[in-house]
Order: C-alpha cells, then sequence, then structure tokens
C-alpha cells in the first residue's frame, strides 16, 4: 500500500533549491502539484499502480524497484534532486517507487501538463537510455567495473567536487548492481586500500584518483 505523504508549504529548503535549478523548465512550466515529503523506504507507487503521471524529485533520493519472479528485489535506477522518474511504456507500473532517505515529491500530470511534449519526450528518452545503459553494466561488466562505474555515475550526476554522497544502503547498491552485500563491500575496501577512494563515513566516498576509477569501468 502507497504510504500516506506529508505536504510541504511553498518555503522550500536549500536541498528542494537546488531541484529547482536542475530542471527549470519543468517546474516554471508544469502544472504540478505541492511538495509531498515521503519518509525512508515510503512508498511512492507500488508495481502495478495505473502510470500516468511522472514525478520530479524536489530533494532526497528516490529508488525504483521491482520484484521478480523467484520474490527477489531488483533495483533499476535512483533518482535525486531535478530528476524526472515515472515514465512508462504502458497502462501499468511495471515498478514500484520508494524514498530512500526522506524524499520531497512533486506529482506531475502530463496529460494537462504545461511541459512542451517535446521536451516530456527528451526526458522519457533519457530515462529509457539510461536503463539500457543500466543493463548493459549488469550483463557485461565484473563486479569492480560496476562498482567503478557507479561511483563515476554518481560523481557526475551529483556535479560535485571529487565527492560522492552515498544516501543509499550497501545492500541497495547490491541490488542495483547484480551483486551481493558482501561483494560490494570487498569491492569499496579494495579500491579504498588501492588509493583510488577514501571512505570517511557510510553515506560518504572521496574520489581520489577518478582516472584510475575511470579505468576500471572501461
Amino acid at each position: 500500500m502507497t504510504s500516506e505523504p506529508m505536504f510541504l508549504s511553498s518555503a522550500t529548503s536549500a536541498a528542494s533549491r537546488q531541484g529547482l535549478e536542475l530542471s527549470p523548465a519543468l517546474v516554471a512550466r508544469a502544472e504540478a502539484g505541492p511538495v509531498a515529503f515521503y519518509p525512508t523506504d515510503a512508498m511512492i507507487f507500488a508495481q502495478g499502480d495505473k502510470a500516468g503521471a511522472v514525478y520530479l524529485v524536489e530533494f532526497g533520493t528516490v529508488r525504483l524497484c521491482r520484484v521478480t519472479s523467484d520474490g527477489r528485489r531488483q533495483i533499476n535506477s535512483f533518482h535525486f534532486a531535478g530528476d524526472v522518474f515515472g515514465f512508462e511504456a504502458g497502462d501499468e507500473r511495471q515498478c514500484y517507487a520508494e524514498s530512500v532517505d526522506g524524499a520531497g515529491i512533486r506529482l506531475v500530470h502530463t496529460d494537462a501538463s504545461g511541459v512542451p511534449p517535446h521536451r516530456l519526450l527528451q526526458l522519457a528518452l533519457t530515462s529509457f537510455a539510461s536503463a539500457q545503459h543500466h543493463l548493459l553494466r549488469l550483463g557485461r561488466m565484473n563486479a569492480v567495473e560496476k562498482l567503478a562505474s557507479f561511483l563515476l555515475d554518481l560523481l557526475d550526476r551529483q556535479e560535485s567536487d571529487g565527492v560522492v554522497a552515498l544516501q543509499m544502503q550497501r545492500c541497495d547498491i547490491a541490488d542495483y548492481l547484480g551483486l551481493t552485500f558482501e561483494t560490494v563491500s570487498r569491492v569499496l575496501r579494495s579500491l579504498k586500500d588501492g588509493g583510488i577512494i577514501r571512505v570517511p563515513s557510510i553515506d560518504r566516498v572521496e574520489i581520489v584518483d577518478a582516472a584510475a576509477l575511470a579505468a576500471l569501468s572501461d
């Protein structure tokens, strides 16, 4: 069952303002709803729900997951401030969405949105291209290559100066990359011992040698 969100006032935090800056056209022209706050692990929509609307992340992190036929969880993507998610090719949700760390979300009705159709198409195609890249990562990379590529992807998306914020748990990373929790921990430790990264805290990774990390992801 989808958790009931908490609706926030129009005053936005610094984090949500950052989300507006990352997607100004969408926020300025969309007939978006108010910002709804979803606590950690709260469900935003369920697998099998009717599709239609899309969602804009104002702040926080969202994971899109799918339950496989054997009951395992597979994480398909993570979304951060400014990202739009919830595009579907059909009428039914193929995944379910959850807040990772407490997320502020706006609902955007695509059939009544002020966003130009070509802009929505561009966002949808970007989402599908990202999904294709992830499938390539799962199918052709070993554990070290997967984790190196994942860290570089986060570094690029977060536009940070050599620091990656890991809002998600190690088990989330494992379910996203098709690895075990133990393998994720082992590879991070190996990268740390090799002087490629530093891990000052469980939710923070400093990229010491980006060139070496990029070489590992090839």
